[in-house]
């Protein structure tokens, strides 16, 4: 025995080495040189970096390149976006050939369209094509491939209907991705059948189906997962084809138009599990009898749909077999005002996921739910209108981590007992309620709290110090509450990352700390805003490097803005507006890549102030209400990504340079209420004005780690999102005859220009008019002059259009009917005649006071009737234009005239100053009309006067 031990040992050893001198030795030698050759058409330096030619290269060791262990062999390849040239190109597969055991090849993203030859493919079990430049004819090479299982073509040039026949010889195939084409439908899927086909998945998003592909496929009897996503299917469900797919598991035909009920054939679908029907106008019970046979049936996503009220109640429901443990139906559509929780959920006793948000459920809380499932882990009904007190159920749940019932219509105190009922939450929201009375202390002792939003409810009191010592909380949201007193000192020195106490009461001095104390790497969000708070910032504030919002806005904070303010590297939304700050804005504030700086309504002043030259970050600009001074200066351009300036209410002066016409960006500009004189740049035309979410902050969002089922295949739908931050981007801009805010989507779409109550003159530009995406336009209270451009007519987004107290003349083109837009239309105390375009569109919305101060108007709505036949009269042309106007312009008249006084004169000097001839002449015919008029005075004046002096 002891022989045969020592040979195994000698035999192990043996093996060790070989392994080791296998691993030293690096891959084999024709298959390295063939990976070099592979380098030489996929040629991007930084995907293939670590391919090179030397000695003790181990080219199993690359990335990108996976070896067998025992053969040394290559076996697996990703090249995805590996070519540096990007243009159409044919890859000879003949390259492949050393590889003789790969099985796995990936080469998405690199532009080919095609391939030469195909005997290097032929031992691969995965190919993923993926965005590539492919088309239909790629079937006839793939064909070959017999040995595939996994072929993926997404985003290629798939067009029209495919005729898969070509795939018969793949009879090892299990998954096909062909999403993101522009197919229409696939033919021969029963020669697939005769074929015994394997296929199990099918995946094809993002095409353009029709809808007899569901009728269609129903001869893959072995198919296991179908999605069919975004494919632009419309119309009913078919009833025959995919109801025969009797081992589907997953089915997943969301974001499409299908409509109507689901077919009764559907109960033939016994194996499945995962069903989505998110995103369409399909009619669903609310006993979800539909599904009632379905008793493999997890996971359920119904977002979107419409939800049919029943006459009779389904006790059919009851003793169904299906238990869900995902259940997805948030923003359901029906007709009915009265919304009821769906009967069906009284049966359910297995739900792990529960969303049923923004559905305007009614009623008492549905504590019942709680109690009946027990492993429920996230629990999501904001957006209804529940109505009563917050009721714990009767035994605790271990297992819930969230529970969101924000914006609905409770009320009464929070529960005592909330954090012995929930021990392991994560995440809590109640915000938007009218919940009132203290905040429950406990919440603070909760050691996986991490987001505490208890906003925009009636909380009066509250010990902050309890919350502060939590070790886990990271967003605690207070805000828009009746909390008062000082904030504490605790609660800023604690593990907090966002702190939202603004909407309060809170007043006093923000407390001073020690700066040793303050965890400088947690603080990203400060958000005190509309409170009473007072006194100057403390410094402390400014050493918080990992800083990114802090909103301080609407208090009492005075004193200048200290240079301090310029260690937040970090910062990108700064708001100070609406207090007391006076001087000047530091001057290195350009060193900041802060994208939103907000410090209106305060006591700054100056000149535009040159510490935001070259800052090339900044998005938003406001600077409204101080007492700026000065012209805007001509780096302006410098701004590159600004997209928001807000300059209103200064003592700002002079001509608006051209150079703000180079910033492209920008889509919202208010300057009114300054000095400014001179003429509307016509350059303005050059703003793009499209739709951009730079504007609207934050412009990101973030997963605060949701928990998924591990058997789940739809992951992402089980995915419930929070802000990033809670402070959101706010632009005041005064439209449609008030001062209106704009924030997230809606201002990410707003545009507008403000040049109002200023010193302009000169004609309105025609250019202006191009600017086909503009929302609103104020001109008013200037000294512009001539004619409303016809140009007009081409602003087709235009809401609110203010040409009033001006010097405008001429008629009201009748162009202008053509903005459909238009709500607000305002030319009154200006010089137009002409009759009212008031009869069609927009024009019959506006009263008598858009057209007040125009003596000459007539029409209605004015009570002034026109002479003659009362038709509207042409608009303007350029050429016309002076005559439109009504009146010369004097100024210009006298300014021309004597230009060209003096020029002749002048002419007239140097001509005689140069020709003798003609001076001598010149000289003649003066003194000649000399004498004339000496005689003719003589002789008719004086000799008329003695005359009648003689007796």
């Amino acid at each position: 025995m002891e022989i045969k031990w020592f040979w195994i040992v000698i035999l192990a050893v043996a093996v060790a080495v070989a392994v080791g001198l296998m691993e030293t030795e690096g891959c084999l030698e024709q298959e390295r040189v063939a990976l070099l050759h592979l380098k030489s058409f996929f040629n991007s330096p930084s995907a293939l970096w670590d391919w090179v030619d030397v000695k003790g290269s181990h080219c199993c060791q690359w990335e990108r390149v996976q070896c067998s262990n025992t053969s040394r062999r290559v076996i697996q390849l990703s090249l995805n976006s590996a070519r540096l040239h990007r243009y159409a190109v044919y890859l000879n597969a003949s390259l492949f050939l050393p590889f003789e055991e790969l099985k796995s090849l990936s080469l998405v993203d690199n532009e080919i369209a095609g391939f030469v030859d195909n005997e290097g493919l032929l031992p691969l079990k995965e190919l993923d094509l993926s965005y590539n430049l492919l088309q239909n004819s790629t079937f006839a090479f793939i064909s070959r491939l017999s040995n595939l299982k996994s072929l993926s073509i997404a985003g290629n040039n798939l067009q029209g209907c495919i005729d898969i026949k070509e795939m018969n010889k793949l009879a090892k195939l299990k998954h096909l991705d062909l999403s993101d084409n522009q197919i229409e439908s696939l033919q021969s899927f029963e020669e697939l059948e005769n074929a015994s086909t394997n296929v199990q998945e099918i995946y094809m998003s993002d095409s353009h189906l029709s809808n007899n592909i569901l009728q269609s496929i129903g001869a893959l009897t072995s198919l296991r997962r179908l999605t069919l996503q975004n494919s632009s299917l419309s119309g009913p469900l078919p009833s025959k084809g995919w109801c025969d797919l009797w081992n589907l598991e997953l089915l997943d035909l969301s974001r499409n138009a299908l409509e109507g009920s689901i077919p009764s054939c559907f109960s033939n679908l016994t194996s499945l599990q995962l069903l989505d029907l998110s995103n369409n106008h399909i009619k669903v019970p609310s006993s979800f009898i539909s599904f009632a046979n379905n008793s493999f049936l997890k996971y359920l996503f119904v977002d979107q749909i419409h939800l049919v009220s029943e006459s009779t109640l389904q006790i059919r429901t009851k003793h169904s077999e299906f238990q869900l443990q995902v259940l997805c139906m948030s923003n359901y559509k029906t007709k009915g005002s009265s919304k009821e929780l769906p009967n069906f959920l009284y049966y359910q006793y297995d739900l792990r996921y529960l969303d049923l948000s923004n559905n305007n459920f009614g009623g008492q809380t549905p504590t019942w739910l709680l109690e009946n499932n027990t492993r429920l882990q996230q629990f999501l009904m904001s957006g209804n209108s529940f109505k009563g007190p917050l009721q714990s159920p009767k035994h605790a749940n271990v297992n819930m981590f969230e529970v969101d019932m924000s914006n609905n219509e409770m009320q009464g105190q929070v529960p005592m007992n909330i954090c012995s009922t929930f021990p392991q939450l994560e995440y809590f929201s109640l915000s938007r309620n009218a919940f009132e009375g203290t905040i429950p202390p406990c919440f603070g002792g909760l050691k996986s709290l991490s987001l505490l939003d208890l906003s925009s409810n009636n909380f009066s009191r509250g010990i902050l110090e309890e919350l502060a010592k939590s070790n886990s909380l990271q967003t605690l949201r207070l805000s828009n509450n009746n909390l008062s007193g000082k904030i504490p000192t605790s609660i800023l020195i604690s593990n907090i990352d966002g702190l939202y106490l603004d909407g309060n009461n809170f007043h006093g001095e923000i407390p001073k700390i020690d700066l040793s104390a303050i965890p400088f790497s947690s603080f990203r969000d400060i958000d005190l805003r509309n409170n009473h708070l007072s006194g100057k910032i403390p410094r402390w504030i400014w050493n918080v490097s990992s800083l990114e919002t802090l909103d301080l806005s609407n208090n009492h904070f005075d004193g200048h803005i200290p240079r301090e303010l310029c260690n937040l590297g970090s910062l990108i939304f700064l708001d100070l507006s609406k207090n007391k700050f006076s001087g000047s804005v530091p001057s290195c504030i350009c060193s900041l890549a802060i994208e939103h700086l907000h410090l209106s309504k305060n006591r700054l002043s100056g000149p535009l102030p040159r510490a935001l030259y070259r800052s090339s970050s900044l998005v938003t600009l406001d600077l409204n209400q101080n007492n700026f001074t000065g012209k805007i200066p001509d780096w302006i351009d410098t701004l590159s990504s600004l997209t928001i300036l807000l300059l209103k209410a200064n003592q700002f002066e002079g001509k608006i340079p051209s150079q703000i016409c180079r910033l492209n960006s920008l889509s919202i500009i208010d300057l009114s209420q300054n000095k400014f004189f001179g003429p509307i740049p016509s350059c303005l035309s050059n703003f793009s004005l499209e739709p951009t979410f730079e504007k609207s902050f934050p412009n990101a969002w973030s997963l605060p780690g949701i928990r998924v089922l591990e058997d789940a295949e739809h992951a992402d739908s089980t995915i419930h999102w929070y802000p990033y931050s809670y402070v959101e981007e706010q632009v005041a801009f005064t439209t449609k005859k008030g001062l209106h805010t704009y924030s997230g989507n809606i201002l990410d779409y707003m545009s507008g220009i403000d040049l109002s109550c200023n010193r302009l003159t000169g004609q309105i530009p025609f250019e202006i008019g191009n600017l086909s995406e503009l929302h609103a336009l104020n001109l008013s209270h200037n000294y512009l002059t001539g004619f409303i451009p016809p140009s007009f007519s081409k602003l087709k987004q235009i809401e609110s259009l203010d040409l009033s107290y001006n010097k405008l003349s001429g008629i009201i083109p009748i162009q202008m009917m053509e903005l459909n837009s238009l709500a607000v239309f305002n030319v009154s105390y200006n010089n137009f005649s002409g009759n009212i375009p008031h009869e069609k569109a927009q024009f019959a919305t506006f009263d008598e006071s858009s057209y007040l101060g125009n003596p000459l108007l007539c029409g209605p709505p004015k009570h002034e009737s026109c002479t003659g036949t009362g038709s509207i009269p042409k608009s303007p042309n350029a050429s016309d234009s002076e005559e439109e106007s009504g009146w010369l312009d004097m100024h210009a008249f006298y300014l021309t005239f004597c230009v060209c006084y003096i020029i002749v004169l002048m002419t007239i000097g140097a001509v005689l100053y140069i020709n003798p001839h003609w001076r001598r002449a010149w000289f003649y015919f003066i003194q000649h009309c000399i004498d004339t008029c000496y005689y003719f005075i003589v002789d008719n004046i004086i000799g008329v006067s003695l005359f009648r002096r003689s007796p």
